[in-house]
Order: C-alpha cells, then sequence, then structure tokens
C-alpha cells in the first residue's frame, strides 16, 4: 500500500517546493502534511484506484502501532518494560498532552480522514469508461467506510472532535471548525455507515471494506451508544453470513495464510510494506525489543485451561540466561513481517451480541452467544446465572479473547469501569488529550478538561 498516490504527490509537492526555494513567501507558508495539491488530483480510474489504495494505507498507518497501543497499554493485561516516556505515560493513565504517539495517532487519523474527504469529493465527478458505475460505487462505499471507522476511533478516544468533512486544499481549511460533540461524532458515524452500506459489494473480501464490515462496525457503534437492540440487529446480520465462522483452533486466526473465515475487516502487510508491531512483543534473544509484556495475572488466566483455553496461543516462552521468559505471541511473524492489523472479527460480533442481549435481559440467548465463543477456545460453559453475573462474565471474556489488541481500554471506559477496575477514577483522564500542536495552530480548537 506503500506506493499510493497520496505518496506520489506529496514527494512531487516537496520537490516543487526545493525548485522553488528563492521565494520566502513559500518558506512561511507550509503546506499541510495530509493535503492534496488540488481538486484536480482525482480525475480518472488509475488515480481513483490508487487514492483508494493510499487511503488504506493512511488508515494501516495508525493501526500498525499507535492506536493498538492506546487501546491495550492502558489497561491492565499488558505492561511497558522500557523507560520511553511517551509509553510510561499510556501505561500509567498520566498522559500529557505532547506525548508523542497521541500527536501521532491524531495526524494519521486526519490524513486517513483527508484520504477519503478527497474520495467523497472527487469520485461523482469522474466520467472514465475505465470505471465502470459498480467499481466507482465501491470506491465511494470504502472512502464511507474508512472515514466512519476514523471518526468511530476518534470519537471513543477523545471524546467530541472536529467533524471535517471536505478535502484540505489549504492551511485554513478546518481552521475555525470547533469540535463536535461525541455523540455528533457518532452521528457522522452512523451516516458514513449507513451510506458504506448502500454501496459496498456483498462479497467476501476481507482487507477492503465490503458490506458485512459496514454491519461489524455499525454494531459496535451501537453497543457503545449503549442502543442495544440495533447491536443485537447488525450483529446478527453478520453472524448469519455463509461468509463467516470461528475458526479452530483459536490461533488459527492469526496464522498464515491470512484473511480467515473469521476476519470481517483486517489491514495487511507484506515483507515490503512491512508490520514491525512483533518487534515490540519479542525478547532481544529472538530479535526484539520487548517493549510490551503480558504481566502475570493476564499469563496465569492465558495459561488456565479453564479461562484461557487454547487462547494459551496468545503467549510463547523461550529461556534466556537460563529462566523462561514469557512474551506476547499474537503478531508473530518476524521473518515474514506481515502479521495483520485486526479491526474486525466474527468472535466480537458474538460477544456484541452476548452483551446486547444481556442488556435486554434476554439471558439465554446471550449465554449461547458466550458459549459459542468459550466453547472455540476450548473452555466449558458460564456458570453465569444473572444479568449482572453474565455482564461481569462477557467483560472478562473480552479482556482473554481480545488479550492484546486494540480493545481492553475502551471497552472499560464505554462500561464506566475504568475507576472499578484499574483505579483511573478521574472521568476527565478517559479521553485523550488533544495534541498540543493542534491547539497552537487552531486557537478555536478546546482541550479535554483535566489536561
Amino acid at each position: 500500500m506503500k506506493q499510493s498516490l497520496f505518496r506520489l504527490l506529496l514527494v512531487a509537492q516537496l520537490a516543487a517546493a526545493t525548485l522553488g526555494l528563492g521565494a520566502c513567501s513559500d518558506l512561511l507558508e507550509p503546506t499541510p502534511v495530509q493535503q492534496l495539491p488540488d481538486d484536480k488530483a482525482i480525475t480518472d480510474a488509475g488515480s481513483a484506484r490508487a487514492a483508494a489504495i493510499g487511503t488504506y494505507d493512511r488508515v494501516q498507518a495508525y493501526y500498525q502501532l499507535n492506536w493498538p497501543v492506546l487501546g491495550f497499554l492502558p489497561g491492565e493485561n499488558v505492561r511497558f518494560n522500557g523507560t520511553l516516556n511517551q509509553f510510561l505515560q499510556i501505561d500509567q493513565n498520566q498522559l500529557s498532552a505532547d506525548n508523542v504517539l497521541i500527536t501521532e495517532a491524531w495526524t494519521q487519523m486526519y490524513q486517513a480522514v483527508n484520504g477519503a474527504n478527497n474520495l467523497i469529493a472527487a469520485l461523482p465527478g469522474i466520467n472514465d469508461p475505465l470505471l465502470p458505475a459498480a467499481e466507482k460505487n465501491q470506491l465511494l462505499g470504502e472512502a464511507h467506510f474508512l472515514r466512519a471507522l476514523v471518526y468511530f476511533d476518534l470519537g471513543r478516544g477523545w471524546g467530541g472532535v472536529p467533524l471535517v468533512l471536505k478535502p484540505t486544499r489549504s492551511k485554513e481549511n478546518g481552521q475555525g471548525l470547533k469540535r463536535s460533540t461525541r455523540a455528533q461524532t457518532y452521528d457522522q458515524v452512523l451516516a458514513d455507515l449507513t451510506q458504506a452500506e448502500t454501496l459496498l459489494p456483498d462479497a467476501t473480501t476481507r482487507n477492503r471494506a465490503v458490506k458485512a464490515a459496514a454491519r461489524a462496525l455499525r454494531a459496535r457503534l451501537h453497543l457503545y451508544r449503549q442502543q442495544y437492540v440495533e447491536a443485537e440487529t447488525f450483529a446478527t446480520q453478520v453472524i448469519g453470513s455463509t461468509n463467516y465462522r470461528l475458526v479452530t483452533p483459536y490461533r488459527a486466526f492469526s496464522t498464515a495464510p491470512f484473511l480467515s473465515q473469521e476476519s470481517v475487516f483486517e489491514l495487511t502487510f507484506s515483507n515490503s510494506d512491512a508490520n514491525s508491531m512483533w518487534n515490540n512483543w519479542f525478547p532481544s534473544a529472538l530479535g526484539g525489543q520487548f517493549n510490551f509484556q503480558p504481566v502475570p495475572a493476564a499469563i496465569s488466566q492465558l495459561n488456565d485451561p479453564a479461562v484461557g483455553g487454547s487462547r494459551s496461543a496468545l503467549l510463547a516462552s523461550t529461556v534466556i540466561a537460563g529462566a523462561t521468559v514469557t512474551y506476547g505471541n499474537l503478531y508473530s511473524r518476524s521473518a515474514q513481517r506481515d502479521d495483520p492489523s485486526y479491526v474486525l472479527r466474527l468472535a466480537e460480533q458474538y460477544l456484541i451480541r452476548a452483551e446486547a442481549r444481556a442488556r435486554q435481559a434476554k439471558l439465554p440467548e446471550a449465554i449461547a452467544d458466550l458459549n459459542t465463543v468459550r466453547t472455540r477456545a476450548g473452555v466449558g460453559p458460564t456458570t453465569a446465572t444473572t444479568a449482572e453475573q453474565l455482564l461481569l462474565a462477557i467483560e472478562n471474556e473480552r479482556k482473554v479473547e481480545f488479550a492484546f489488541e486494540a480493545d481492553r481500554w475502551f471497552d472499560l471506559v464505554r462500561t464506566g469501569r475504568a475507576g472499578t477496575v484499574l483505579g483511573v477514577t478521574d472521568q476527565r483522564r478517559w479521553v485523550f488529550p488533544i495534541p498540543f500542536n493542534d491547539l497552537v495552530a487552531d486557537p478555536d480548537l478546546e482541550q479535554n478538561p483535566g489536561y
């Protein structure tokens, strides 16, 4: 994905700027890093396809490291095994507005938004016989889906954010655009997903958006909004599709060849477009930096046959200096460097539906969904009988099922349990700070309280 139109255009832009160094005004008028040179960039079938790949590339950029870290490191499954302050702040739930990972993630996400915005703006006006209507609709649907995904992540991470819905053409674009509320942000996500579902094909592609991906993300969105009837409805649509099934053993969803039937949407990498996440998990004896370590309690849970079951495959061990060292093994292809970034899995849809049903007092159906996930992991049926017990059981199942994915922190925040479970009682810290650089660049942009 790296050789996208966006990157080629940026290279051309930089080259043009270099040739014009004699003009001081050019140096004093910086070009936004996410800007396309003009609205002529996407004009035909080739440029539209390249621009779509470029937008996936932008999403891939923030899902490779920054977003998963922001999802698992503030939780209690993983600790940071190093000295870099930007990671320690996340691990200790003491973020500052100048945190490098926060700044990078925010920037990458708005770059992805702008890629989608450019496609949405340009595609309706393209008249190229090499771009048939069905493909044009697909590309447009993908753009809406990707914009929905980014704004959903921005909403759950930062609360309400500025909703930039038009392409960035100059440094003034978007400036002075005040933050929307989280509800308004999620409204935009819903609007994009509704549009995406009408445009996307009903296909089995797993590394590009299709109808099922839009429905799966919509089920997650409704769960976050506590709209349990809708969450159940859309999760059921995905679960009911013959294109998806839970694979066994558990490890099969994350071993080559990828794009398993469990995957609803993932972001793929290759040796030339590498995912280096494994490097953060593997010990130095295996060529890694061992930045992220499963904590002893998580290791115990995953290795417990009655809790983790076959999910113990998320762990691996090696002997270093006579001592056994256990490390995370979700990202394991150190030679090929092609581990995917997992965004939507069928197991999550079962647990979304289980929670939605439990909150509607449909306990037998909720128990059945929870047990489906447990059975795949080789774990016995739940002993929960009341709604309260069942909701806690589902929460704990998610903790194990998605131990090293971008899930735990956001789960505990959306259910209001980050204080009880993690001790983060200051609810102002349940959202991330707006990056300092953006606050300086736009005085109309307001910081989240408490930062």
